[in-house]
């Protein structure tokens, strides 16, 4: 099925202007570098602060002040990540090393998104073990992408 998307994105206008521009890659590449350094930033230190990192920051106030920012993180590299996807779609439809990328990218989504339901407040008591847990897991899985985005270029 990823193919298929792939095959449709490479004929598209928008894939021509992305492979055939001397700015819109490395541009791209820059935003994407930016959006990870803001996800990072933003939920890695999070994470820490859950996992014990940073103590006497109050929890609910840094979440308050880094979510914003993680998440804009994410809509720079979706943005970006499109014409870096649409820029050579089919290789990358074909990459395993890619493909792992994008199933690590929905699992730390959907870890994020569990995390926001089970736990609103992050202030009315310490940190339990499954939060910590669910940080833990964060970290892992974000540096798994990150380090799956880099790996594409060697394989």
């Amino acid at each position: 099925m990823l193919l298929q998307i792939a095959e449709a994105v490479a004929s598209t206008p928008f894939a021509a202007w992305a492979a055939g521009s001397a700015y819109a890659y490395p541009v791209a590449n820059v935003l994407h570098l930016l959006g990870l350094v803001l996800l990072l930033g933003g939920i890695g230190l999070i994470d820490l602060r859950l996992l014990g990192a940073f103590p006497r920051l109050p929890l609910q106030t840094l979440a308050e002040a880094l979510t914003p920012l993680g998440i804009a993180g994410i809509f720079i590299l979706v943005a970006s990540g499109s014409v870096l996807f649409a820029a050579d779609a089919v290789a990358l439809a074909g990459s395993g090393i890619f493909r792992l990328k994008l199933v690590l990218i929905g699992i730390a989504l959907a870890n994020a998104v569990a995390f926001r339901v089970l736990y609103r407040r992050l202030d009315a008591a310490p940190p339990t073990a499954p939060s910590r847990l669910m940080a833990l897991v964060s970290l892992a899985l974000w540096l798994g992408v990150a380090t799956f985005g880099r790996l594409i270029a060697y394989a």
